[in-house]
């Protein structure tokens, strides 16, 4: 019988788990057996006695957690001590951050250890319920308005009082991916008047179907601007110049302004100039998704707030880990899609002409084989 362990995050500030009751229920359903180091859950707000109830087994510390692990679970890439602890032949799945942290992928290639990446679990039908990166960004876009608003010294809709009318805040989303359109349906929750952007034509009907503007410069290299994944095409200088401008007398006007634009394998681009964010009004705020990736907006820094004029500029790393009780949740329910393709009648037996498992697999028999990452 396989063993899946699951061991408390590492990472500074990380407060999520890499499963939750329920999913330790689906995991011994496929046969194998499941150990939690104790504490895992503590941050996510699941103590040991829940998974003990699952029917997980309590690990008293790591070195117990990983003794006769065959597959580890985790949300961050696993420090040094625990791939030390590791087997050889031993399977990890996580978000590793494949392109950023390359000396984890060394170091899990040095083990010997087989290393899936749920970064690069592609955008298919039949990998949907794997989907950590949408799971995670969707959170991360809801607690992006959440953060906006508290910082924000007023009300987020219009308020007609006998003393009165507040008129509704003005909110700017820039990235209309999964995150972005979170942050946008929240918004509008919220009472906020909302537009937004992106480099993608085809997410022009979704932004508008939940009741937000779109702006953008929608000439012809507007409507070539994605691939075939689904992802933003870097664009040239002369569009960016061009964006740059309507954004630049747009952006003056708005109250809140949230950046959400990522391309994988590359630094978050700079959507937001300093000039920029010295023309908002005082008391405006910024949320930058992506200050973890060098930053959307110029002056963000990771975990921290950064005043700049009138203006503060909130870059928060784990937006997703301020609402960990459900990122786990979801987050789990993805491991356990995934961990279906690696066990078979209770062992461990990856198909690796899986396209999925193929497609994730990031380190093999000592090397780092993932495509993307061979001319690193």
């Amino acid at each position: 019988m396989a063993v899946v362990a699951v061991t408390r995050e590492r990472r500074a500030g990380e407060t999520r788990v890499a499963t939750t009751p329920d999913a330790v229920k689906k995991l011994l359903a496929l046969g194998v057996s499941v150990t939690v180091e104790t504490g895992a859950g503590v941050s996510a707000s699941t103590p040991d006695a829940e998974f003990a109830a699952a029917g997980a087994t309590i690990a008293p510390d790591l070195a117990a957690a990983l003794g006769d692990a065959d597959i580890l679970l985790k949300v961050r890439a696993p420090s040094h001590e625990e791939i030390a602890l590791l087997k050889r032949g031993a399977i990890v799945v996580g978000l590793l951050n494949p392109h950023m942290e390359r000396e984890v992928l060394e170091a899990l290639a040095g083990a010997c250890v087989d290393a899936y990446a749920m970064e690069f679990v592609p955008r298919t039908s039949r990998a949907q319920a794997m989907d950590a990166l949408s799971s995670q960004a969707n959170l991360a876009g809801y607690r992006a308005v959440i953060e906006a608003a508290e910082h924000y010294g007023r009300a987020m809709p219009m308020m007609m009082t006998a003393a009165g009318a507040i008129a509704p805040a003005k909110v700017f989303v820039m990235g209309a991916g999964v995150a972005g359109l979170q942050a946008i349906a929240t918004a509008r929750r919220l009472g906020a008047v909302v537009t937004a952007t992106d480099v993608r034509p085809a997410v022009k009907e979704q932004v508008e179907s939940l009741g937000a503007k779109f702006v953008a410069v929608e000439d012809e290299e507007f409507k070539a601007a994605e691939t075939a994944s689904g992802y933003a095409k870097p664009m040239s200088a002369a569009y960016q110049a061009k964006q740059a401008a309507l954004v630049a007398d747009h952006i003056k006007k708005q109250d809140i302004v949230i950046t959400t634009a990522l391309i994988p394998g590359r630094a978050a681009p700079r959507l937001v100039s300093e000039e920029q964010v010295l023309s908002m009004k005082p008391g405006s705020v910024l949320v930058d998704l992506a200050v973890e990736y060098g930053g959307n907006i110029a002056g963000s820094r990771p975990d921290k707030i950064v005043p700049v004029g009138g203006a503060r500029i909130i870059g928060i790393s784990n937006l997703a880990g301020r609402i960990p009780a459900d990122a786990s949740s979801l987050y789990a329910r993805n491991l356990a899609a995934f961990a279906v393709l690696l066990i078979k009648d209770g062992a461990v037996a990856p198909d690796q002409e899986d396209d999925i498992l193929k497609s994730s697999l990031v380190t093999h028999g000592g090397d780092i084989i993932h495509p993307a990452l061979q001319a690193v």
